[in-house]
């Protein structure tokens, strides 16, 4: 990544801190992260954060950051996976130059280390099921003043196995004499320890299942834990940053490395990201595709860093956001609506300024000649100079929103109604002298106004006050395309917060999707490609998707123009 591409944070941080510390006391004289993604489902915007802490971390410290993919679990991996998390990572931002690696590569070091801890009789072979390793492990309980203690676990019957009995079950294991399930290779430890982490983990079991990578030259898998800390060390991993959960498992990852007696990495924790109306959780996200609650991975409604992206998100708005909340040692729950206002302030400066009606009616001009077209000047992006104008055709008939229409307006009510005056954007001041309605439905199917010649930019040479402006575009010229408007996808702040019984998909948004199939645009839009991203004047920010309904280019809303963010910013500071 270059050097400019972010700046350093003015205030430190607590991984930074002991970073810091580490070089200056000599534990390590230089730093090597890595991120370590499991592909076993596409990136999330919380693996965003994790991406920035690696990457930055090195970056911050002039060293190096992997991309190791954790790939013990056949069952769930997939190269489709391993080439979208390349993908979101490379979109970000980050880049991992050479260093591109895989746990897989390494199954026979880690199964020397593993004949290793056999050796020094700190691993033995167990035939208990693994409902039976539950058992004898013990789990947690409240006493009789509601404080949680674990009683000890129970050894397996098959702990005490010699070196020799366990070297020789081992290996036939990796020959494939016994059926999967039968039996796991278990690390030593202490069935009394108070972390039940500790009791004995399990390091190896038998799959009998082709993994994506190597297929079926192993019938045995490293379980995630064994693995982790020694892949970290086989690359040299300085400091092994991971989320918080990870912390009661930190403790056995620096077992295994003492144990194993490899190169000494650090795991250090800090808060994962949570942020409202979102589930982050590959478990759940995988859940939501299976059942088809969703259009896929990159459905623009999912939190997965190509759903963002096809919501018209850019990388440049995410790394704010995660420069904002900063690195934390405990976890809460962030407004999504930081979120919208760190991509608000990122697509004003860049996204062009065009036209579109959502749910047209027209507008007749009566005293407009019927032939006329009139070019007018229309800018850009006020936020960008050199964005330059762009010219928008003026007619007779004309698509207004009908929203900016009332036959009875409401109080405070500036648009159109009878008698009323608006400006049109870039043309012209209308006066609304009428309207058509259907007879049958009573529903409203054009509006008729006459239009002030000297008006033309808007404004009125006599100084009279017009409140209302509205967006147009021409009935002539403009391009029909398909709008989709998109919601959160739950309907409350805290999707997981269910009652007993209940389920996170009860929160969901039946709402989350609008589709309006016939919208008319300027157009300038019918020669866009995707991800092109723009304000659609008055109605927020959109950005052109990959598909396209028949001929119609779509476009998805990314974001509507109201900042509850800045308001809220705005309230406290007022405070």
């Amino acid at each position: 990544m270059e050097n400019n591409e972010f700046e350093k944070p003015e205030s430190s941080d607590f991984i930074s801190e002991a970073i810091a510390e580490d070089l200056k006391n000599g534990r390590f004289d230089h730093v090597h992260t890595r991120f370590p993604p499991e592909p076993n489902g596409w990136l999330h915007i919380g693996h965003a954060k994790a991406i920035s802490v690696d990457f930055t971390m090195a970056q911050k410290f002039g060293g190096k950051c992997n991309l190791r993919f954790d790939d013990t679990n056949p069952e769930k991996e997939d190269m489709s996976y391993v080439e979208a998390i390349k993908r979101d990572i490379k979109w970000l931002g980050y880049d991992w130059e050479d260093r591109e690696y895989y746990a897989s590569d390494y199954y026979e070091y880690l199964y020397e280390l593993a004949v290793k801890l056999i050796k020094k009789g700190k691993a033995y072979v167990d035939d208990l099921s693994d409902e039976e390793i539950r058992v004898y492990r013990g789990t947690a309980v409240p006493d009789k003043n509601n404080i949680t203690y674990t009683p000890p676990g129970k050894d397996s019957p098959y702990r005490n196995r010699s070196v020799e009995e366990n070297l020789d079950l081992f290996a036939r294991m990796r020959a494939g004499e016994f059926p999967d399930g039968s039996k796991t290779l278990r690390a030593k430890i202490d069935m009394a320890h108070p972390n039940l982490v500790m009791r004995d983990p399990v390091m190896y079991r038998i799959r009998r299942m082709p993994h994506y990578r190597v297929g079926n030259a192993w019938c045995i898998y490293p379980m995630y834990d064994f693995q982790h800390p020694l892949s970290d060390a086989k690359e040299g991993i300085t400091h092994s940053l991971c989320s918080l959960e990870y912390e009661i498992h930190r403790p056995l990852y620096e077992w295994f490395i003492r144990e194993c007696e490899v190169f000494p990495s650090r795991q250090i924790e800090f808060a994962r990201l949570n942020i409202t109306r979102t589930v982050l959780s590959k478990r759940w996200l995988l859940q939501l595709v299976n059942e088809k609650r969703v259009a896929g991975w990159d459905d623009p409604r999912m939190p997965t860093l190509a759903g963002l992206r096809r919501r018209g998100y850019t990388p440049e708005a995410i790394r704010d956001f995660m420069s904002r909340i900063g690195i934390a040692k405990t976890d809460s729950m962030v407004d999504i609506a930081l979120l919208e206002h760190c991509l608000r302030e990122d697509l004003n400066k860049r996204a062009n300024r065009v036209m579109a009606v959502l749910k047209p009616l027209k507008l007749i001009i009566e005293n407009w000649p019927e032939d006329k077209v009139e070019e007018l000047d229309a800018v850009n992006n006020p936020e960008d100079p050199n964005a330059g104008t762009r010219k928008v055709h003026f007619t007779r008939e004309l698509w207004i929103e009908q929203d900016d229409f009332q036959e009875v307006p409401p109080p405070k009510y500036f648009r159109l109604f009878p008698g009323n005056s608006v400006r049109l954007r870039y043309g012209y001041i209308v006066t609304c002298t009428g309207f058509d309605k259907d007879p049958v439905t009573g529903q409203i199917t054009a509006v008729r106004c006459t239009y002030d010649p000297e008006t033309r930019g808007g404004n009125a040479q006599d100084n009279r006050k017009v409140k209302g402006t509205i967006h147009w575009v021409s009935v002539k010229h403009a391009i029909p395309i398909e709008v989709r408007l998109y919601d959160y996808l739950f309907a409350v702040e805290r999707p997981m917060d269910v009652p007993p019984g209940g389920s996170f998909l009860d929160n969901l948004n039946p709402n989350s999707l609008e589709v309006i199939p016939n919208a008319y645009g300027e157009p300038c839009l019918a020669d866009t490609k995707a991800e092109d991203k723009f304000q659609f004047e008055r109605i927020g920010y959109f950005v052109r998707d990959p598909d396209n309904a028949g001929t119609k280019p779509v476009f998805n809303k990314t974001v509507g123009l109201r900042d509850t963010w800045a308001k809220i910013e705005k309230k406290t500071q007022g405070q």
